[in-house]
Order: structure tokens, then sequence, then C-alpha cells
């Protein structure tokens, strides 16, 4: 059975992933309902709740990009915040997109119904495409994200379309008054359309199924954001422009209503159409990266060890897909919009944690919390984003806190049943203020593996001597001949040598050419007799080393050492080592280093050009 999910997902299915989980019953039902809220200035609120979104697309971004791992924002609060936290909010993504997707095959079914005869009961209907949708996961994750493909662009064409043709077509007295209720509803509308933007993240849920996350991700969940939120804007601006207010508010088909004003009958179908592909496109990426977060949550023992399981086949997690399905079919037979009110609440609660998480994670200064993407205007980014998430929180009902501290509740038994409990980066904050050391690195470990997994390192030999490298740390300033006189001890042993000879070789090394090749940082290296024999030793020295005079005290040395035949490694690990010390900030992390396996992580992790070859 294997045990990783395989990277198969491009930049486009990340692109489409992410529209179609967004575009769906927000665009094709929500204005019916929000319209009254603010009259013909709605557009505005859904342009608005792009804004709002924003630090979440950013904060998720830098947490995608340092940590892409199945179950996306639950992976990151349980390694910031810890299980109790994470528990709560793995669950609360899972129940909510599920919902959200079980909603749509539901509005699926009663648009089929208009378009075709049917003679099924909708629910029925809704319950044979939850079936469906199930066993394309199980398939595979790519042959899903080919379907999704088609889907989002069909709509997006159909989408464009109604917007061209019917821009044509507007009545300008239809946005008078503009604002009849005034100003202020079109701030408080767009916490009512937030939700809109609900699936736009959850594209991070299925981040270990991506090629190339650090760069794919980011830019598929930023380009879907843009596209989308301006065509949610432009399609309801044309649609407040075709349509009285009154006429918008008395129907759940609006968009289809303003087809058949410009388009008539074929209008309306094919608006018909265009809503179906939303829901279909909706439901298929809510069961995708809805069914990751019992996945992650079983690898974390969080629940049942089989819903961890990954098909041999189809590398799919089908355990975690048919229970998903499974809840979805129940789902569709109850009562959704009571469901759905909280699972909007509990996905903006799952935004302000994001929020929290990232500067979390930032002010842990873990060595090994190294993003390819960093969320700009850190932390007024995040803070903005906490604030508003909060503000959209002030009106939360009774009955969700109800539900909230009930989750939490379970979470803390199974916190509490849990043997092994991992380290979280909030200790780390934690240890930081107090001065006082609360870990045992093991996250730092976990994170370690996670950038070797998404940077696809491939361990050649100059990786495999510096995992065995000794590390002299020098705390107070010392010559260059007491370094050479450790080394050279160090050395001696190894490679069982005369030690006074090899202090000698770096003395005589060091007068015939300094071996200081910039402020801070020495390679000092030298030819020993024997054969199949090279060493390098790390050495960092906070005070500095004084080499010379002339020269500022050096803080950074690598020694190598080897004999003749091993010349043309030896060019090979000087090339190694110029390429990872002129690295960003590799001064500043190596200084900052808080023992000698995180110097070791920062030559081991470092981005280089690699040489797979077999020693001779």
């Amino acid at each position: 059975m294997d045990k990783e999910l395989t990277r198969r997902l491009k930049l486009l299915d990340i692109f489409s992933i992410a529209s179609g989980a967004m575009i769906s019953s927000g665009l094709f039902v929500l204005p019916a309902l929000a319209q009254p809220k603010v009259g013909p200035g709605l557009f505005l609120s859904y342009l608005l709740a792009s804004f709002i979104a924003l630090p979440t697309v950013f904060s998720q971004a830098e947490l995608v990009t340092a940590m892409p791992k199945a179950g996306g924002d639950y992976f990151y609060i349980s390694r910031s915040m810890g299980r109790l936290v994470s528990f709560f909010g793995g669950l609360s993504s899972w129940f909510s997109l599920a919902l959200k997707a079980s909603l749509a095959v539901v509005g699926m079914s009663a648009y089929l119904e208009l378009v075709l005869p049917l003679s099924l009961e909708i629910k029925t209907v809704a319950l044979i495409l939850c079936i469906v949708f199930t066993f394309l996961n199980i398939l595979g994750v790519k042959e899903a994200a080919r379907v999704q493909r088609f889907l989002v662009f069909g709509l997006l064409g159909i989408l464009i379309l109604y917007v061209v043709l019917g821009f044509g077509s507007i009545d300008i007295k239809r946005y008078v008054p503009f604002f009849p209720l005034g100003i202020l509803p079109v701030f408080t509308t767009a916490g009512f359309v937030f939700i809109s933007y609900g699936g736009l993240t959850k594209i991070n849920s299925i981040a270990e199924e991506v090629e190339n996350p650090g760069r794919n991700i980011p830019l598929g969940m930023f380009l879907s954001l843009i596209i989308v939120g301006l065509l949610y804007s432009l399609v309801v601006f044309v649609t407040s422009g075709l349509l009285p207010s009154q006429e918008i508010a008395t129907t759940l088909t609006p968009i289809s209503r303003g087809a058949y004003k410009f388009w008539g009958p074929m209008g309306a179908k094919i608006l018909s159409l265009g809503a179906i592909l939303a829901f279909i496109s909706t439901a298929n990426a809510g069961i995708m990266s809805s069914a990751r977060y019992p996945l992650a949550m079983s690898k974390d023992g969080l629940l049942p060890s089989f819903l961890s399981k990954i098909s041999s086949k189809f590398k799919t997690p089908y355990y975690s897909v048919l229970l998903t399905g499974l809840f979805m079919g129940v789902a569709v037979f109850l009562k959704l919009e009571v469901l759905v009110k909280i699972a909007s609440e509990l996905l903006i609660i799952l935004y302000l944690l994001t929020n929290i998480a990232v500067i979390i994670m930032r002010e842990s200064k873990l060595h090994n919390y190294q993003p390819k993407f960093y969320s700009p205007f850190y932390p007024g980014m995040q803070i903005l984003g906490i604030l508003g998430y909060l503000l959209l929180l002030a009106e939360i009902g009774k009955f969700l806190l109800i539900l909230t501290f009930f989750l939490i509740g379970i979470g803390l038994l199974l916190y509490l049943g849990v043997k092994e409990i991992k380290e979280f980066a909030l200790i780390h904050v934690i240890e930081r203020i107090l001065n006082k050391e609360l870990t045992s690195g093991k996250l730092s470990k976990e994170l370690k593996e996670i950038i070797k997994e998404r940077d696809q390192i491939i361990e050649d030999r100059f990786d495999t001597l510096i995992k065995k490298s000794p590390i002299l740390d020098f705390q107070e300033k010392i010559s260059k001949e007491l370094l050479f006189e450790k080394v050279s001890e160090i050395l001696a042993k190894e490679f069982n040598l005369n030690k006074e000879n090899i202090y000698n070789l770096f003395l005589e090394r060091e007068k015939t050419s300094s071996t200081v090749l910039r402020t801070g940082l020495a390679i000092p290296h030298i030819v020993v007799e024997g054969e199949n024999k090279f060493k390098i030793i790390l050495v960092r020295a906070k005070k500095g080393i004084v080499f010379s005079e002339e020269i500022p005290p050096v803080k950074i040395v690598f020694i190598l050492a080897g004999s003749k035949d091993e010349r043309n490694f030896h060019l090979r690990a000087l090339a190694a080592i110029a390429q990872i010390s002129s690295g960003k900030h590799f001064d500043e992390k190596w200084l900052k280093a808080k023992n000698t396996e995180e110097l070791r992580d920062i030559i081991l992790l470092a981005e280089r050009k690699r040489f797979l070859e077999k020693r001779i």
C-alpha cells in the first residue's frame, strides 16, 4: 500500500479547482437574497468581499508554500497552535466543505429538472450525483481535475458572454437610486456575501498533490481571486441593470432571468446550463478537497487510522473520499439552511485562525519554517484580517457558540487521549518570551522533512558528508592558530594521521594565500596523504576568528581536507559552499541558529545544484 500522494496537479488545475469551489450559489442564488439589503450597488459589496478575503489568501499562500501537506488549514493550525485548536479547525473545514458540496448537488438537481425531463425526485437525483462524484474522486485526483478544467472554463465562457451581451441591454434608470438605504449596507452586505469566496483557499487541502507547490498554489489562488472577483462584480452589475430590484429579490434564479431579458428563452437555458456547470464544479472541488481533512487528521491520530490509507492503484485516499461522499449523501436529505449558515460562520473562524497561524509561525523563529512565498506587509496584513473577521463574527448566534464550544470540547477529549503530543510553534513563542527551553526539536525536524519533500531534495555525496560533519561552535573570539589546532585534532583521528603535520599544512596554506574569501567567510582547505579521504568541518564563531590584523574577524568557516584522488569532488564541494554561502540571508541565519543541528540544517536544506554520483 502506497503511503504518499503523488504530485500531479499543475497551475491550470489549481486555478480550476479554486475557481470551481467559489462560483456556485454565491453567484446564481445569493444576489436574490442580498439585493434588498443594498440595492443596485450590490456589485460593490462583492468587490469589497474579495478584498476582505485578501489577507487570508496572502497568509494561506505563505503557509502552504512552507508546508504543502494534505489537510490544508488543519495541518497549519495543528503545527502552529496544537491539536486542540486544529481538531476544531479540521472538523469545521471538513463539514463546511462537504455541506457546501451537498448544497451544490441539490441545486444542480433543481436546475436539471428545469432543462431535462426527469421523473426522479430532486433529492434522489442529488444522491445519484453524490455517488458519481465520489466514484470520480476515488479514480484519481488528476482525472477529477481534468473534469474540473472543462467545467470551469465552460462556466467562465458562459458568464463572460452574459456580461458582454447583457451590457448593451442595460437600463441606466435601474441604477437610480444607487444606494437606496445609504452607503453603510454596502459594507455590511460584504460580510453577507463573503461566503461566495469561501472555496478559494480550499485548494490548500490538496497541496501535497501539486507540482511545484511553491509557485503554482499562490499564483493559482491569486489568479482565481482576481478573475472570479471581477467576474462576480460584473455579472451582478449587469443583472442589476437588466432587472428591477423587486424582480431580483423575488427569484432564486436572477442570472437566468437577466439572460431572458436580452436573449430570450435560449439565453435563459444557456445560463441555466452555466448554473449547472457551477454546481457541478463546486461539488467536484468540494469532495476533492474536503476528503483530505480526515486523511490529515487520521495521520495525526485524531481519527481512525484506516482513513489515511492510500489506494495503491489510484493514489487517492479512498476511505476518506468514501466517508465524505457518505456524509454528503445523508446531508442532501436534511434541511441544509441552518447547517450551511453554521458552516459559513465556521469558515470565517478558520480564516481568523489562518492569520493567527502566520503570526505564530513567524514569531516562533523556527529556522526550518521556510516559505517559498512570504506574505507582504507583515504583520499589518494579518492584523487587518483578524480585525475584519472579528467584525464579521460580531453578530454570531448562541447556537453557533454552543456548537463551537461542543467541538472544542470533543477536541479536548481527543487531545487528552493522544499519547504522543506533537510539538507546535506556539510553544516556541512562549519559549522565546520566557527565555527557557521547552521544546524537543520535533517540529523543526518535521518541517525539515517537509522542505526536503517540497523541494524534491535528493541527497548527494556532499549532503552525506555534511550529515556526518563535526561542528565547532565558538562563543568567544579566537585566533586562527587555535582553530587549526582544534581542527587538526579531529582530522588526525579521522584520517589516522599525525596531528602536527595536519596543523602545519593549514598554516602553510594560509601563508601561501589567505583562505578568507569575503568578509566573515573563510574556507581553509588542504590535501592530505592517502586515498579516498575527504572531510568537511563546519565552524561558527559568534565573536569571530582572527585570521589577520588587516581583515575583520571571520565568523563562518568551512574546513575541507581530502586526498589527491578526491580533487574533482574537492572542486564540487567548493562550488556547493559558494552557492550556499551566497544565498539570501545566509550569514544572518548562520549566526542566529540556536544549536549545531540548526547549523547543519541550514546547509542540508539550502538551494543548490546537486551532483548525484556514486563514490568510486
